[in-house]
């Protein structure tokens, strides 16, 4: 046997080890790593839902309690008592549907037109709705006031479906658009051979193969509407108006009394607001996660 030989084989037969152990390390540091932004995003949430289950007078009692020891649905009971609130529900369903449906309707409608007919300005178009939406919200607020004002819609439900549209309407167009321009020519020639019109290529060719993004894009703008804040504070003023954002600040001016803050029955009417979101995602899950990957294999 070759002595040069012999003196490499430890070597050879060490390196193997050392990769595997590298790779394990990388590994456990990997899933650290997920596990810890795993807890980071999720701990507010389980903060939330555990002090809506913990009686007000243990609330901020020391040593903590993870687990309420003796959970209760006082609080609950509570928030839903609250006429105001369960009015922002409906309120809050009724605008974030509307602004949902709408820009749908009109953001793939624009999508057509922009992913698939030749026009000079087309680019200029695109790029003026997408600067639409680099604006802060703040920018364009006393714009809006004026507006809505000069239309009467102050203190409505009109006055938010008009003012979220103005952010949700730009986003659906610019990525409809791109969901259009990706899809075969061939289906929509084979269509106006056979006599279709551009309405009927629209209605049953391009929106069922565009479904996925019409689910993600509708849904964040339902959830973009649902949440808003800024534009409801600013428009709406009768309590019979309030969103559900607007209703979760007004537990504490109802308390003003007894100089309390409702804490159990914000984080229950948080859990409850919450609810509907976390729902239409799992009901959607697989078309949200469809359009996701196809627009990242179309972009």
């Amino acid at each position: 046997m070759n002595p040069a030989s012999a003196s490499h084989t430890p070597g050879r037969i060490h390196k193997p080890r050392r990769n595997r152990f590298r790779r394990l390390v990388a590994r456990v540091l990997l899933y650290a790593a997920i596990a810890a932004i795993f807890v980071y995003c999720l701990f507010p949430l389980y903060w939330v839902v555990r002090s809506s289950f913990t009686p007000e007078v243990n609330l901020f009692q020391t040593p903590v309690e993870y687990f309420p020891s003796h959970p209760t649905l006082a609080n609950y009971r509570g928030a839903l008592g609250e006429n105001f609130f369960t009015d922002a529900l409906l309120n809050s369903a009724i605008v974030a549907g509307s602004v949902t449906l709408l820009s749908l309707a009109i953001g793939s409608s624009a999508a057509f037109a922009l992913g698939r007919f030749r026009f000079h300005g087309r680019s200029f178009v695109m790029y003026l709705v997408l600067s639409m939406t680099i604006f802060p919200q703040i920018a364009i607020l006393g714009a809006l006031f004026a507006t809505i004002s000069n239309f009467h819609l102050y203190d409505t439900l009109g006055s938010l479906v008009l003012s979220y549209l103005v952010f949700t309407l730009p986003f659906t167009i610019w990525v409809l658009t791109s969901f259009v321009r990706a899809l075969p020519g061939d289906l929509e020639e084979a269509a106006y051979v056979d006599g279709a019109t551009p309405l009927q290529v629209f209605g049953k060719v391009l929106l069922p193969l565009i479904a996925p993004g019409l689910v993600t894009t509708g849904l964040l703008a339902f959830i973009s509407a649902w949440n808003e804040y800024l534009y409801a504070v600013s428009f709406i003023q009768s309590p019979g108006h309030y969103t559900v954002p607007l209703a979760i600040t007004s537990f504490v001016s109802i308390h003003t009394e007894s100089f309390a803050v409702p804490w159990g029955q914000i984080m229950a009417a948080t859990v409850v607001v919450t609810l509907p979101l976390i729902l239409l995602v799992l009901i959607l899950q697989r078309r949200i996660i469809a359009g996701l990957t196809a627009g990242a294999l179309k972009s």
